[in-house]
């Protein structure tokens, strides 16, 4: 018996990474998923983006732990896609309880003055606009339930300090806070809790890729400033910060709502 059983869980970018391993925890906790993802590139990110298959992955893993998993393609860029996501989850199980609002990309540029239209304007649209779509289509949904909720934005150590090499990046993930805050104020009369994470470096296909690495080491005084923490780890495991959102999903957290919450090994005490 799981601390959330029963629950239903609506997560954005589940086909891989972050949101891969949050859904698993949460299926450990008793909760049934439903997800989306993108399966083409990003033109701006210059990395692979999600791809076909991913999101099968993730339904196989669900599914193995005894929990139910839907998946769907969707872009957060896309009210219709959010809207079709809230929808399914509550076509196939009549409720929604959590929403993590996960989806999101990095590209960096070594200053603000050289950003491009493209990069800054799909970090803005799948970073901050993509948060605001999907919490409108799935809030309605979990306030109908009546029986509170969690919400939780994932944000960054950049969503609470200027980091440099990542003005965009750092624009829509302080963005989502003030999103939050307001979030959380307007639905505490009803038991529903927003909150932010904030970690530092993860160890995900965002950062495990051929480009993230070499920039860094192209960029020495930028990637220093960027990646290393007081406490002995360069990057956290996915489950690391899966365990935070599974805590503030429970009844623990039932308790903590508007607060921007760090998973980063000190690196604010930098």
């Amino acid at each position: 018996m799981g601390q959330l059983d029963g629950k239903v869980a609506v997560i954005t970018g589940g086909g891989r990474g972050q949101g891969r391993a949050h859904a698993l925890r949460l299926a450990r906790e008793g909760v049934d998923i439903v997800t989306c993802d993108i399966t083409e590139q990003v033109g701006s990110v210059p990395f692979d983006t999600g791809r076909p298959g991913d999101l099968d992955e993730t339904v196989a893993q669900v599914e193995k732990l005894g929990r139910r998993c839907v998946a769907l393609e969707g872009d957060v860029r896309r009210t219709a896609d959010m809207a079709r996501l809230a929808d399914t989850a509550m076509s196939e199980f009549g409720r929604i309880d959590i929403l993590l609002a996960n989806a999101g990309i990095l590209s960096l540029s070594e200053n603000t003055w050289e950003l491009t239209d493209e990069a800054w304007d799909d970090m803005i649209d799948i970073n901050l606009t993509g948060v605001f779509k999907t919490c409108r289509a799935v809030v309605p949904h979990i306030r109908a339930g009546g029986d509170g909720g969690s919400i939780v934005i994932t944000s960054s150590i950049a969503g609470l300090r200027g980091v440099a090499g990542c003005t965009h990046y750092t624009a829509a993930k302080h963005g989502i806070v003030g999103l939050m805050r307001t979030l959380a104020k307007e639905l505490a009369p009803e038991s529903i809790r927003v909150n932010t994470i904030h970690p530092t470096g993860v160890a995900s296909p965002m950062s495990n890729n051929d480009f993230f690495p070499q920039w860094l080491t192209e960029h020495e005084e930028l990637g220093n400033a960027m990646r290393f923490n007081p406490m002995p780890v360069d990057a956290l495991a996915e489950a690391d910060v899966s365990e935070v959102i599974a805590f503030l999903c429970s009844d623990a957290g039932k308790w903590i709502t508007g607060t921007t919450v760090p998973v980063d090994a000190g690196f604010m005490l930098k």
